[in-house]
């Protein structure tokens, strides 16, 4: 195998992305309850971003629809904890 540039961004990205299941498990098993912490929505969102940049470079269409689907959903969940944050308690 060829270690190039692409190949460890492919793995870090991979890593980074698998890493989110790993902490949601720690998490739920602390809780002793199903969670989903804000910290596995980044590692979704930069992972993702940087497996989306990897399936750009190698032009797969499957993949690059797949990614940049979970992007838009990361974000957007990330986008509902802030602004969920910031409305005071008893308004909408």
């Amino acid at each position: 195998m060829n270690w190039n540039w692409w190949i460890i961004l492919g793995f870090t990205a991979q890593a980074l992305f698998s890493t989110r299941f790993l902490i949601q498990w720690i998490v739920t098993e602390k809780k002793k309850k199903s969670h989903i912490p804000v910290s596995f929505w980044y590692f979704s969102l930069f992972g993702g971003i940087l497996l989306l940049i990897y399936s750009i470079h190698k032009k797969d269409p499957v993949f690059i629809l797949g990614q940049s689907t979970g992007v838009i959903i990361y974000a957007r969940n990330l986008y509902f904890i802030y602004t969920h944050k910031k409305t005071p308690k008893g308004s909408a």
